[in-house]
């Protein structure tokens, strides 16, 4: 079986093609667990297979994490398979590029030949002041879900120096991660803001089970609960992540959010043959 890696940001999938079958039978999850474990596979933060449309979109995206799981939708990954919807010849327009994920319908549009914005799914939960309980103790957070089922993200505001200690900070997530105050585990994003309304922040991924080098959804839950709470000025926030910088823009309407556009750049990274069994 042939795939693709890529990364978005650093985040980075294995990217496989079953447009006409050629996964029927496959056990998805066990296959992510080798493509995505570099002791067996190419490794990866995740693996994506491109299938049939469901309706009038270019193709279906199927997300699973590194650990087998499924997932509803991935920001990064959704911006990795525009780029290759388009250099492969499955997207129709490069302008429009559309396809459907868990968490429901993806647009996509090429910016450049790197840079590719997609359309985050609206959020169906938004909680501005969630209490999570852990072995870390009471912490906190917004918590935000996009789409419907939605991305589960809990957003933690933290000062700048905590990120001199990732190995303090890992222990935090991990506690986070599985808090019962999220019903389905949440992914943990640990946020600052520098004076000019930029943000740092890392995500601990369920799935992945630690830090990535970006979260698309991530960054665009981290939007929301700031333009919500009023901590950032406007309805455009740069992010900065250990893999690189990305752009949210959103539209504020009362007391929620539309039309979450997250930008930044993709990659090519290999391609090669996958023995499935």
């Amino acid at each position: 079986m042939r795939y693709t890696k890529m990364h978005g940001a650093g985040n980075s999938f294995a990217i496989l093609e079953s447009l006409h079958g050629e996964l029927t039978g496959e056990d998805l999850s066990v296959l992510a667990l080798r493509l995505c474990d570099p002791s067996h596979g190419p490794g990866a933060d995740g693996m994506i297979v491109l299938a049939p449309p469901a309706s009038d979109e270019d193709f279906s995206m199927l997300f699973y994490n590194a650990d087998g799981s499924t997932g509803e939708m991935c920001g990064n990954g959704a911006r990795c398979v525009a780029r290759y919807g388009v250099e492969h010849g499955l997207s129709r327009n490069p302008e429009q590029i559309r396809f459907r994920a868990a968490a429901g319908e993806i647009t996509a549009r090429r910016i450049d030949g790197v840079n590719f914005e997609v359309r985050l799914n609206d959020p169906s939960v938004i909680d501005l002041c969630r209490v999570a309980g852990s072995d870390a103790g009471l912490v906190v957070c917004s918590y935000v879900e996009l789409g419907d089922p939605g991305i589960p993200h809990a957003v933690v505001r933290v000062f700048d120096d905590v990120f001199a200690d990732l190995d303090s900070l890992r222990e935090k997530g991990r506690a986070l991660r599985r808090s019962p105050a999220f019903p389905r585990g949440a992914n943990v994003t640990f946020a600052s803001i520098d004076e000019n309304d930029r943000v740092r922040a890392i995500t601990f991924e369920r799935g992945v089970e630690d830090f990535t080098l970006a979260c698309g959804t991530g960054c665009g839950a981290t939007a929301v609960s700031l333009c919500l709470l009023g901590d950032v000025a406007g309805e455009r926030v740069t992010v900065d992540m250990p893999g690189g910088t990305l752009s949210v823009s959103l539209r504020r309407e009362g007391d929620t959010v539309r039309d979450i556009l997250l930008t930044g750049p993709t990659a090519f990274v290999e391609e090669g043959e996958f023995a499935l069994s």
